[in-house]
């Protein structure tokens, strides 16, 4: 099973790499790749040359970076998700999928253990599971990292950042902005508008940690000035619920999200959950293929 909803990668100097394309095409699940012109020809090289979009450099010159350094640094991945957002609105799509191209692979968390996706089904549930609301604006898979394995956990938590792996509405009256942070950003201005946020637990993305590959924003800001104007960044557009601390050893932002514990979900009307468990075909195996069951000898 795939998405429904085309999903896209932003990518620069990562035509070597190339994780999340990676990731997906073990999984089948068709992509489009969006860079800028000059590193098309490195792309097409080494992947399906029709997945491959060139990122019109209009996106670049009208990007609102929230700053007053114009042209003097990268502007990151927001042109490119801003163009992103109007190429699915081309091609009739309600919602698209954008992903850093640094994501490893996805995993299904449940039962305390989290277990490799080998198809495209996850994606499909997380769509199917928004599409039950009026209200939802975006969703997307939590961090590996930041789940673990013997917690206690709801499926999925409401109003919070959505990060790396983004499923978005695409009438909803907004766009990317912002030379860095513009995730939590985006996130912050869907939850001030009185809309939900949907982060999955049941689903993970095992995406690796800022500064440790090299290419996209790596190369673009972290190299040469670390994370602090970027945490300074999201605390000066959000004053009233984001500040600055140390995290993991850097500067980073800190955002209070309990002020939008208001937001509630809007189920519509012509939609009935049915109770029980869907798994929509997932079955657990192992590494082999043979058939595995959940408290067996821990090889699965």
């Amino acid at each position: 099973m795939n998405p429904q909803f085309p999903v896209y990668i932003p990518s620069k100097g990562r035509a070597d790499s190339r994780l999340t394309m990676r990731a997906l095409e073990r999984m089948r699940v068709p992509y489009k790749v969006v860079v800028e012109e000059q590193e098309a020809d490195a792309y097409r090289a080494v992947i399906d040359p029709g997945s491959v979009l060139v990122l019109d450099p209009a996106y670049q010159r009208e990007y609102e970076t929230c700053d007053d350094l114009g042209e003097t640094k990268s502007k990151g991945p927001g042109p490119a998700r801003n163009f992103i957002w109007d190429h699915a609105i081309s091609v009739g799509a309600a919602w698209h999928w954008v992903m850093d191209d640094n994501i490893v692979r996805f995993h299904r968390f449940n039962h305390n253990l989290k277990v490799p996706v080998l198809d495209g089904t996850l994606f499909r549930c997380m769509e199917d599971f928004v599409l039950r609301y009026r209200n939802v604006a975006m969703a997307g898979p939590q961090y590996f990292m930041f789940v673990v394995r013997k917690a206690r956990l709801p499926a999925f938590v409401t109003n919070t950042r959505i990060y790396s792996c983004n499923l978005i509405r695409n009438d909803v009256p907004f766009r990317w902005r912002g030379r860095y942070n513009e995730d939590t950003d985006l996130s912050l201005r869907m939850l001030k508008a009185k809309w939900c946020t949907v982060q999955f637990n049941a689903f993970l993305q095992e995406k690796l940690t800022t500064q440790t590959l090299a290419g996209g924003n790596t190369d673009a800001f972290y190299a040469r000035e670390g994370t602090a104007a970027k945490s300074r960044m999201i605390r000066d557009l959000h004053p009233d619920v984001a500040r600055t601390v140390m995290r993991f050893g850097r500067p980073h932002h800190f955002v209070d999200y309990s002020r939008f514990k208001a937001n509630r979900l809007v189920r519509r009307p012509d939609v009935e959950v049915e109770h029980g468990v869907d798994d929509y075909g997932m079955a657990l195996r192992y590494l082999d293929g043979s058939p595995a069951a959940l408290g067996g000898d821990g090889k699965s």
